[in-house]
C-alpha cells in the first residue's frame, strides 16, 4: 500500500515500494502532491487519496511513465542519441543539438519532462523574443520568429518521440501557441541596374596595390601596382547563381557530368555543407524538390565551356599534383573551392566597385542574394510563379509566394497600373 507522508506547504510524497533490482535492492517509486487552496479540505483529501491509489497501480502494473523522473536534459540526450542522430541528416542534427545547448536546456534542464505545460514552452519562446542571445564574439542578436519556429518544431518532434516510446503521456507542444511568421521576409538582393552593373563590374580590370613595410630609416617605402581580372571561374559561379538561382551548397557542390552543353541544363541531385563532426559532406539536396534539371542561358554556357579549357590546361599543368574531383569550382591543387570563399569573393567585390562608385553602391549581399536577385527579377519580368518556384526547386509555390511577397507585391500594384492606363488611357 503507499505511504502518504507530508511536507511543507501542503505537499504531500506518496511513496510506493515496487520489487527489487538485479542487486537486491528494494525499488521505491515517489511521487509528490500538493493541495489546492481554492478546493476544499475534504475535497483536497479525497484527491489526495486517489492520487495515491492511481500511483500505486501505476507502480504495480507497469504503467509508471519515466518522465515522472527524467529531466528535459537527461531526455535530450536520450532523444538525439536514440532519435536525432540516426534519422536526421548531419547538418540538420547539429542545428538540432544546438538548439537544445543554446536556447531550450538554459530554460528547462532540470524540469522533470512530464511536468512541462503549454505555458512553460509558450514562456520559452516569449523570453527567446524578449532577450535575444549574446554570440561567441560577446555581440548581441535578438531571435527571429523563424528561429523560434524551429525550436517549436524540433519541441514537437522530441515530444511525439517521449508519447511513443511511453515516456510521457501526451505532447505539451501540440497546445502551445507557435510564434507567427511574418510571411513577407526581407531578402537583401539586387535590383535590376544593380545586378547590371554588378555583372558587368565583373569584366572590369582593377588595380591592386602592394606596400611594402616602412623602411628603418624613414625613407619612403616602395610600392608595387598590379592590374588583375576576375578569374573566369569567379564570373562563372556569379552568372550561375545569378541566373540559375542555385543555393550555395548546390552550386558548390557540382561537376562537370552535372552540366548537358547540348541541352544548356544543370542537373541539380547534390549539396554541399559544413558539419562540425566531418567537415565538408556532400549529402542529397534539401528537399525532394530540391532535386530538378535548371536552363541556362547562353552567356553562362559559353562561359562554362571557357573555364572548362580553363581548368583542364591547369590540370595538365601540374600533372600528378592534382588532387581533384572533378568539381567545377576548385582551389589551388583542383579539391573543391571553400564553402566561405564566395561570399568572402562576393564582399570583397562589391567593396571594390562601392569604392570606385561611392555615388552608386550596391548593397552588400552574400552569394544566397543572388538567388534572392534572380527569383525577384523573374516574378518582375512576370514569369509564372511555378516557373519559379521549380528554378529554385522550392517544395510548393507557397514558399515561393512567402519568400518573394515583396516582389509579388510589386508586380500586382504594376498589373493596377496597367490595366488603368489599358483602360482609361483614350478617355484622356
Amino acid at each position: 500500500m503507499a505511504s502518504i507522508i507530508k511536507r511543507n506547504n501542503n505537499t504531500y510524497r506518496i511513496m510506493v515500494y515496487n520489487g527489487y533490482d538485479a542487486t537486491g535492492k528494494q525499488i521505491r517509486e515517489t511521487a509528490t502532491f500538493k493541495f489546492d487552496t481554492n478546493k476544499t479540505e475534504k475535497q483536497n483529501q479525497k484527491a489526495l487519496d486517489q492520487f495515491a491509489l492511481d500511483f500505486e497501480r501505476k507502480a504495480q502494473s507497469g504503467e509508471l511513465y519515466m518522465g515522472e523522473k527524467m529531466t528535459m536534459k537527461e531526455f535530450s540526450e536520450i532523444w538525439l542519441e536514440q532519435y536525432a542522430k540516426k534519422q536526421m541528416e548531419q547538418t540538420s542534427y547539429e542545428r538540432t543539438e544546438a538548439a537544445f545547448r543554446n536556447a531550450i536546456l538554459p530554460a528547462m534542464a532540470n524540469m522533470k519532462i512530464s511536468k512541462i505545460k503549454p505555458l512553460h514552452i509558450e514562456k520559452l519562446y516569449s523570453d527567446m523574443l524578449e532577450s535575444g542571445y549574446t554570440t561567441s564574439t560577446g555581440k548581441h542578436k535578438e531571435y527571429s520568429h523563424n528561429t523560434i519556429k524551429r525550436i517549436h518544431q524540433i519541441l514537437n518532434s522530441a515530444f511525439n518521440w517521449a508519447v511513443k516510446k511511453e515516456i510521457v503521456e501526451s505532447n505539451p507542444v501540440l497546445k502551445a501557441d507557435a510564434p507567427k511568421v511574418e510571411k513577407s521576409i526581407d531578402v537583401k538582393h539586387f535590383e535590376l541596374d544593380q545586378a547590371q552593373r554588378f555583372l558587368n563590374y565583373l569584366d572590369s580590370p582593377y588595380e591592386v596595390i602592394y606596400r611594402a613595410r616602412p623602411k628603418k630609416d624613414g625613407s619612403p617605402s616602395v610600392e608595387h601596382r598590379e592590374v588583375r581580372n576576375v578569374p573566369t571561374q569567379i564570373k562563372v559561379l556569379f552568372y550561375m547563381a545569378m541566373i540559375g538561382g542555385f543555393r550555395r551548397g548546390e552550386i558548390m557542390a557540382l561537376t562537370w557530368d552535372d552540366i548537358d552543353f547540348n541541352n544548356r541544363q544543370v542537373e541539380i541531385n547534390k549539396a554541399s555543407a559544413y558539419t562540425k563532426a566531418n567537415g565538408v559532406i556532400t549529402k542529397k539536396p534539401k528537399t525532394a524538390s530540391s532535386v530538378r534539371y535548371v536552363t541556362l542561358d547562353q552567356v553562362c554556357v559559353a562561359l562554362l565551356r571557357t573555364w572548362k579549357a580553363e581548368q583542364s590546361e591547369y590540370r595538365l599543368s601540374i600533372g600528378s599534383e592534382w588532387q581533384g574531383k572533378n568539381y567545377i569550382f576548385i582551389q589551388e591543387g583542383g579539391r573543391q573551392m571553400n564553402l566561405d570563399t564566395p561570399n568572402r569573393i562576393m564582399l570583397k567585390t562589391i567593396k571594390r566597385y562601392n569604392a570606385e562608385h561611392p555615388d552608386e553602391p550596391l548593397p552588400e549581399i552574400t552569394l544566397h542574394g543572388l538567388r534572392h536577385t534572380s527569383a525577384t527579377l523573374m516574378i518582375a519580368n512576370g514569369d509564372n510563379i511555378k516557373t519559379v518556384q521549380a528554378r529554385l526547386g522550392h517544395a510548393d509555390a507557397s514558399t515561393t509566394m512567402d519568400i518573394y511577397a515583396h516582389s509579388l507585391k510589386k508586380r500586382e500594384q504594376e498589373a493596377a497600373d496597367s490595366l488603368s492606363e489599358m483602360l482609361f488611357s483614350k478617355q484622356a
